[in-house]
């Protein structure tokens, strides 16, 4: 579905959003915008025959509960929401977009909480961090059927070659000498 991209830029300021647009890359993630600037990004994106996704929680202005979903899907066409925030994921579900559940792995209390919410909800996608967390990937893997992203602190190509060997289908990352 993420057309095997291997890196997903997290875009979160206008001078990286123009380097990704001049990119081969197909999927981006904006965040750390107002949510006044969304129209205008999502068009420029279009314009550029990208995939806009949203990170929900990092967009100022924007409720990040399932109505703040709603009016991203609704009113700015987004292609994919990422949240740590189930009801999200279910709107994304119904209404057929992609939908990326986001966890934080602290501690063995946070991986059980996350794997059992991941497990009601049944996401497409789950986005595991930080990245350096990799032996953990294949108890994910085993405990569900999403796609699984690494990110966080990510700060090399070595890096993301090994979240990929040990299972990863995909990195997220803001560092952009690591976007190509």
């Amino acid at each position: 579905m993420l057309n095997e991209q291997k890196v997903i830029p997290a875009i979160s300021n206008h001078q990286d959003l123009k380097k990704f647009l001049a990119m081969p890359l197909t999927y981006g993630i904006l965040m750390n915008f107002q949510l006044a600037q969304l129209p205008e990004l999502i068009g420029m994106m279009r314009a550029a025959k990208k995939k806009v996704l949203i990170h929900s929680e990092l967009i100022r202005g924007l409720s990040s509960d399932e109505f703040g979903a709603i009016y991203l899907i609704q009113t700015l066409g987004v292609d994919g929401i990422i949240s740590s925030k189930p009801k999200v994921i279910e709107v994304c579900k119904k209404r057929k977009i992609i939908g990326i559940f986001r966890f934080f792995l602290k501690d063995s209390i946070s991986l059980s909480q996350s794997l059992e919410m991941a497990k009601k909800i049944s996401p497409q996608y789950l986005e595991v961090l930080p990245a350096c967390c990799l032996d953990i990937i294949e108890k994910i893997k085993k405990e569900t059927s999403s796609e699984i992203l690494m990110g966080g602190l990510i700060s090399s190509k070595e890096q993301i070659k090994k979240c990929l060997n040990a299972g990863a289908i995909a990195v997220t990352s803001s560092n952009t000498s690591l976007w190509e």
